[in-house]
């Protein structure tokens, strides 16, 4: 099966995602439909993160303007380090590389790796769900890493480095708004 026809179904490169394939990540390519797959792997990955959020605020009896601006914070929170980790990660290859690889290049691969945040919802797993958000944030930290590595064509250690230089903003941004949302709803 070529690159191609596996990244036009998207539960076949969800699994691919998810599994750290490297030749999935390296053999995407840039297509339309593909850059589609990708961002709706990250907007999966936001509405699962914002589900666990409305049923917490439901809990807590938030009201509906309270549970709408919580959940708008929330999905644009993964969104938006979804672009700012691209361009981070883009910023400090072109300067450890300085090669052609575009932006644009690299939200597939990166949008790809997001995949283990569409499993977000489990958190609401009672005594569970802090656990397991750190174990999604490390494993989509595992696949942008060979995603990097894959798209940037350097080693490991390097493509773990440039991830690690903006893996920290994107938690700290995410917890924010989470505390964020919780103040909201007091």
């Amino acid at each position: 099966m070529s690159g191609t026809e596996l990244n036009g179904n998207l539960g076949k490169t969800l699994w691919k995602a998810l599994i750290l394939d490297g030749d999935f990540y390296e053999k995407a390519p840039n297509t339309p439909k593909n850059q589609g797959i990708a961002l709706t792997i990250v907007i999966l990955a936001a509405i699962s993160h914002a589900l666990g959020t409305a049923l917490i605020l439901l809990i807590n009896r938030a009201s509906l303007g309270i549970l709408a601006i919580a959940l708008l914070i929330d999905g644009l929170s993964v969104v938006g380090g979804y672009y700012f980790w691209t361009f981070s990660i883009w910023k400090i290859g072109q300067w450890l590389k300085r090669h052609s690889l575009t932006y644009k290049d690299l939200l597939i691969p990166i949008g790809f790796a997001y995949a283990p945040q569409v499993l977000n919802f489990l958190t609401l797993i009672p005594m569970l769900g802090q656990p397991i958000q750190r174990v999604l944030a490390v494993w989509s930290l595992l696949a942008v890493i060979v995603a990097v590595r894959q798209g940037l064509d350097i080693s490991t250690r390097w493509a773990a480095i440039i991830c690690l230089l903006g893996w920290p903003v994107v938690q700290v941004a995410t917890g924010f708004a989470q505390v964020f949302e919780r103040f909201l709803s007091q």
